[in-house]
């Protein structure tokens, strides 16, 4: 690869996609042809991990090469582990570097089609300092925010849905005390002076108040449709999100088609509340599920045609994952609503389980990578940067530490071994979990320092609640669980001092690996503290006159492709 025969890159990561939802990982319940086709043209990964289990620090990973915690895009509380408003204070701060802005530098033309979710404005309502074309992207068309239930009418609330709860109980028992205190006046036992009636009246109208201005209109603060720094539609029609998607990244394609370009197609699917075209429905058998899988994988299909259509294909690099694993704790009476993570224990949220950070990997570039290859080798969402920056002849930037690797010996054969030896596994801004690959025996060892409380017991995930927390109610582990994830991809045997004699020099290793890289952490600000998560009525989008936010600037033409 020389800087002279730079590659177009065309990027797909689906949200909340589990390891065993695709055919080529072993799914027989839904078709996913497209995809199938990448890997069967590609390199497959079978050991791609995400740097965290939730949406906002594994992207914000994924787009810096880096832990999240280093870019403080990592939370402390178990509450606001994503970024929770679109008025809120916090994002990926401007001062890191994206791969999209290292190849913007180079010549590309980026942009991002779909979700975003890094943020959005840091002072005021307009100055997007966290917005994608604030980040290297010359063109953006999708949410800002992310897919959520709350985005569709009626639907059971997704954003902190437990809390709604109590603030309605603690509203309508607020509520109660006034009238209970005109009890006594009406039956004449003793006057209960009107100003203090009032003032507790006033107390439940203004504690009302101040939480339903935020969660009462979620829909219309969170489910935004915005082209560059325009908000065109708001809230956002659901029923036509995927068409208008779909024809923005085909007319990117088209219009940057003479290179080179840089797409990145960051879907909504297959996030509740799973809104999928009809043609669709009832096609899979894994339920509402599989069938919005089958519509992300047909959109796949659409753009792999149009690089065919003009002649791209050989001269596109084409990457396929997802942000995390599956999300187990979304379901309703009808029945599963979230992902499959194959053999792999956990899912999305719980911290260092398998199920949660492995995802698929699927690299397709004709004539420079062999097709239908297999690598086993941990690989990281975060070596995308690296690899980026490789063939797109960027310069990553100077005195910043970067944790990804370079991918591009590996998936040429030019390497055996993954150059990573430790990767670390956290849980918003807790390390729960470490990774040792330990190269002379390709050897995996994983330890577990804390690990989450399933409920109910006995269960594998913590149903009922909203994700499985990452302190307070969860197990430490001392001495550690260790499993070798070479042999017990499942984490199903832990090992002991009894039934494994490298138990203790295992890790010894680990820990040591675990200081060093702690060592290697400076402070930065917090974007996700509680603060910074809180809705703001000053930095809320609002299209029209706030708060009668309100508009529908979509292009009514759908592809035809449609």
């Amino acid at each position: 690869v020389t800087r002279n025969s730079r590659p177009n890159i065309v990027l797909f990561m689906a949200d909340d996609l589990g390891m065993g939802d695709l055919c080529c990982y072993g799914n027989n319940s839904v078709s996913t042809p497209n995809i199938d086709r990448l890997a069967r043209e590609g390199v497959r990964l079978t050991q791609h991990l995400a740097a965290a289990s939730m949406c906002t620090p594994s992207r914000a990973a994924f787009l810096t090469g880096r832990y999240p915690v280093r870019s403080g895009m990592a939370s402390s509380s178990n509450m606001n582990r994503d970024v929770v408003w679109l008025g809120g204070s916090g994002g990926l701060p401007p001062n890191e570097t994206t791969f999209a802005k290292l190849l913007q530098h180079r010549g590309y033309r980026t942009g991002l089609i779909g979700k975003w979710h890094q943020g959005l404005s840091c002072a005021s309502r307009d100055d997007h300092c966290y917005h994608p074309l604030n980040h290297g992207f010359d063109y953006f068309y999708g949410m800002p925010f992310e897919l959520l239930s709350d985005c569709q009418g009626f639907h059971t609330p997704e954003l902190h849905r437990q809390l709604r709860v109590q603030l309605w109980v603690c509203t309508v028992v607020l509520g109660l005390i006034p009238l209970l205190l005109l009890v006594p006046t009406c039956v004449r036992w003793f006057l209960v002076p009107w100003p203090v009636i009032l003032a507790f009246a006033l107390l439940a109208l203004v504690f009302f108040v101040s939480w339903f201005s935020s969660y009462g209109f979620t829909r219309r603060w969170n489910c935004v449709l915005m082209r560059d720094h325009e908000i065109i539609q708001q809230p956002v029609r659901l029923e036509r999100l995927a068409s208008l998607m779909l024809k923005e990244a085909l007319a990117f394609i088209d219009r940057y088609k003479r290179g080179p370009f840089l797409l990145f197609i960051s879907f909504l699917h297959v996030h509740t509340p799973l809104v999928t075209k009809e043609k669709f429905v009832g096609h899979s058998k894994f339920g509402l599920y599989g069938d919005n899988v089958e519509e992300m994988d047909w959109m796949v299909g659409k753009v792999l045609e149009a690089l065919d259509r003009e002649r791209l294909a050989n001269h596109t690099l084409v990457y396929f994952t997802s942000d995390n694993g599956g999300r187990l704790e979304a379901q309703d009476r009808s029945g599963q609503l979230g992902g499959w993570n194959g053999r792999y224990k956990g899912g999305r949220g719980m911290a260092g389980w398998e199920g949660g950070i492995r995802v698929p990997g699927i690299f397709r570039w004709p004539t420079v990578l062999e097709a239908g290859k297999v690598i086993d080798e941990p690989t990281s969402l975060m070596d995308i940067f690296p690899t980026l920056s490789y063939i797109g002849g960027g310069i990553p930037p100077l005195g910043r530490v970067i944790d990804g690797r370079n991918l591009m010996p590996l998936l040429e054969g030019r390497v055996s071994r993954s150059e990573h030896e430790f990767l670390f596994h956290y849980c918003g801004a807790s390390l729960h979990t470490a990774r040792w690959y330990q190269k002379d025996c390709a050897t995996v060892w994983k330890v577990h320092f804390v690990t989450p409380k399933f409920s109910p017991e006995g269960a594998g995930a913590c149903y009922g609640s909203e994700a499985c927390p990452c302190s307070g109610d969860v197990t430490y582990h001392d001495p550690p669980l260790l499993f070798d994830i070479s042999r017990d991809p499942s984490e199903s045997r832990p090992l002991n001092p009894d039934n494994e004699a490298l138990f203790d020099s295992v890790v010894k290793k680990i820990e040591a690996a675990v200081r060093q890289h702690r060592g290697t952490l400076t402070p930065v600000p917090q974007q996700l503290s509680v603060f910074n998560t809180l809705w703001k009525p000053w930095l809320q989008p609002c299209c029209g006159t706030f708060p009668f936010c309100g508009c529908d600037r979509a292009d009514d033409i759908v592809s035809a492709a449609w």
